[in-house]
């Protein structure tokens, strides 16, 4: 289980920082769980978890 907390590279912590001010996200916490939300969307119409995998492996997330 994750918890709420989440290290990130400090480079992706700075561009998520950039990025989330110039898009007026309130705070790069906001940014954060509005793109993950989105991502997971991709998934949840999924049938099986073997669908998922598929997915997962045509947009390069897994091997």
């Amino acid at each position: 289980m994750i918890g709420s907390k989440v290290k990130l590279d400090k480079d992706l912590l700075r561009r998520i920082e950039r990025y989330s001010r110039i898009a007026g996200y309130s705070s790069p916490a906001e940014f954060i769980t509005h793109a993950v939300e989105k991502e997971l969307l991709l998934f949840e119409d999924a049938d099986s978890e073997e669908e998922i995998r598929k997915r997962l492996q045509g947009l390069g997330y897994i091997s």
